[in-house]
């Protein structure tokens, strides 16, 4: 089935760069090596790591940084807990079973949430056509141009969290890798159950860089350390994006969590693999109206969207920031793979290259973890 207008308007910038090859660097990461600390279940919450917060540079003036990224400012977080790696399979099946929950992508998409991703005075599209699913990477046979994407993305009816790929697909051995193909929405309803939150953006910056200041890079500023990969990327010296032919290799997906090196802070994957949603608004100038502020403590993102790059879409479109990048993300189209990019997307939209993790403060895991105490005697009596 063809995709309606609307439904291929929503991945609009989902993996949308700028070419480079750049790989210069304009300052020296100040080498800072944090004590790692793992949550327990007793003194931290099992499964993830303490972000030990404080004031670094958000943001990226670097000769790889597209204009979203500038400039570079002064910001402070406090202390959190963060999940060590993306929220997996296996962890999102549990959710699934327990609650009963229906994602976004196995639901029958909604015209009047899809409409405003679109231009105004698009038609409708026919009953036929809103079916549920979810926007699939599928690549080319061959070499394209990079300017269309909607070359090597498509809607595909079937697709979710069971079957990224479409109906013919599965996650059968997978279980210890990133979900994807659930949205905001989901990662929202998720992290309800378990008793977490997603990250600000910042949070997610600051965690993401491990103690380096304005490394290039989540450890350091070569793409490689030392000759070790570090990240799963498209690797264009291997084959040409978006070519998924058996002749190039066949297609590509997720790794398992945890098979790259962590970062400074005991985080897996937090570029490359998949992109990770975060709780704020996306505006591509958010940054630039942070210029000439001295510190900014805590910030909480924009109150609305503004993204006038996404030529499929209003300007003023709802959008929640996506960081971190995805396997997909290449030096030849998307340089995402960096602590600083950053991207926006329709909170509605699942994908089959975007999952999340979530965090905490110890105060909130204290406080749900006595509601959790309370709650199970409760039910024994």
């Amino acid at each position: 089935m063809r995709r309606s207008s609307a439904l291929i308007a929503v991945a609009a910038v989902a993996c949308a760069g700028v070419a480079s090859t750049a790989w210069g660097v304009d300052s020296a990461p100040a080498k800072v090596k944090p004590k790692i600390i793992a949550g327990d279940g007793v003194t931290g919450p099992r499964g993830m790591v303490w972000v030990p917060g404080g004031e670094f540079l958000m943001g990226s003036d670097h000769k790889l940084a597209q204009t979203s990224e500038r400039p570079a400012h002064r910001v402070k977080v406090g202390a959190f807990w963060m999940d060590r790696h993306h929220v997996t399979n296996a962890e999102f099946r549990r959710f699934v079973e327990e609650t009963r929950y229906v994602t976004t992508a196995e639901r029958k998409p909604d015209w009047q949430t899809l409409k405003v991703q679109v231009p105004p005075g698009t038609p409708k599209p026919p009953e036929s056509a809103l079916v549920p699913g979810a926007m699939v990477f599928v690549g080319t046979d061959r070499p394209v141009s990079l300017d269309d994407w909607s070359q090597w993305w498509r809607y595909v009816p079937g697709a979710n969290w069971k079957h990224p790929q479409g109906p013919g697909s599965d996650i059968k051995g997978k279980d210890d890798h990133p979900v994807v193909q659930v949205s905001y929405v989901d990662a929202l309803a998720y992290a309800k159950w378990i008793g977490k939150r997603l990250p600000t953006e910042a949070e997610w910056e600051f965690a993401a860089r491990g103690g380096l200041e304005q490394a290039t890079y989540a450890w350091g500023d070569d793409i490689e350390a030392g000759g070790v990969k570090m990240l799963n990327y498209w690797d264009t010296k291997e084959r040409p994006f978006p070519v998924v032919s058996p002749k190039a290799g066949g297609a590509v997906g997720t790794s398992a969590v945890q098979t790259f090196p962590r970062n400074g802070y005991g985080l897996y994957d937090m570029t490359g693999n998949a992109w990770q949603w975060v709780a704020d608004w996306y505006r591509a100038d958010y940054f630039k109206q942070q210029a000439g502020m001295k510190l900014i403590v805590n910030p909480t993102g924009p109150t609305d969207s503004y993204d006038p790059d996404d030529r499929t879409a209003p300007a003023n479109a709802p959008k929640r920031v996506t960081r971190g990048g995805s396997f997909l993300c290449n030096v030849d189209y998307c340089l995402s793979y960096r602590p600083s990019a950053r991207r926006g997307n329709d909170p509605y939209n699942p994908m089959s290259h975007i999952g999340f993790r979530l965090v905490t403060s110890d105060s909130e895991w204290r406080e749900w973890k006595r509601n959790s105490s309370r709650s199970k005697t409760t039910q024994s009596e």
